[in-house]
């Protein structure tokens, strides 16, 4: 017999929710608001089967280009043979959560905007250095060993 593959084939793990997470969707999902240009990772939610994305999108991250009443429409890359295509998918809000990707970014910008304002207050003429640096290597150690040190080499084979 042949082997089916429907639209939610091989997603008896993928769609699974985790130990005590089942039940009814929480009312904060809803009361979420999307606006156009939010990073939005899709997280398929089984028990709603209503606007579910296709398998391939479940841990995608995308943008919010379109928000209708109940669903918000997500721009997602697609790796197509040997190309990389923009996806736009419209899915339910169940099926969404805002992206923590961009966090560290923004705050970064709020950091390097604060420090712009401080030496602009200070009316001074040297420019700080806003990039980020990847830091100095560590110090070297002295290991305390007790007793003698012994190398450990292979047994020649014979």
């Amino acid at each position: 017999m042949v082997r089916s593959g429907g639209l939610r084939s091989n997603t008896r793990h993928l769609f699974s929710k985790s130990f005590r997470k089942s039940g009814p969707v929480h009312l904060s999902t809803y009361l979420v608001t999307y606006k156009v240009g939010d990073y939005v990772d899709i997280k398929a939610d089984s028990s709603i089967h209503k606007g579910m994305p296709h398998k391939y999108y479940h841990g995608k991250t995308g943008i919010v280009w379109n928000v209708t009443p109940r669903a918000v429409g997500v721009e997602v890359n697609k790796l197509v043979g040997n190309r990389i295509m923009k996806k736009r998918i419209h899915v339910r809000v169940e099926h969404v959560q805002r992206s923590s990707c961009r966090d560290h970014f923004v705050r970064r910008l709020k950091e390097n905007e604060q420090r712009k304002k401080a030496i602009r207050d200070n009316k001074e003429v040297r420019v700080p250095t806003l990039k980020r640096s990847p830091g100095w290597p560590k110090e070297g150690k002295v290991v305390a060993v007790k007793g003698a040190i012994e190398t450990i080499r292979p047994v020649p084979s014979a």
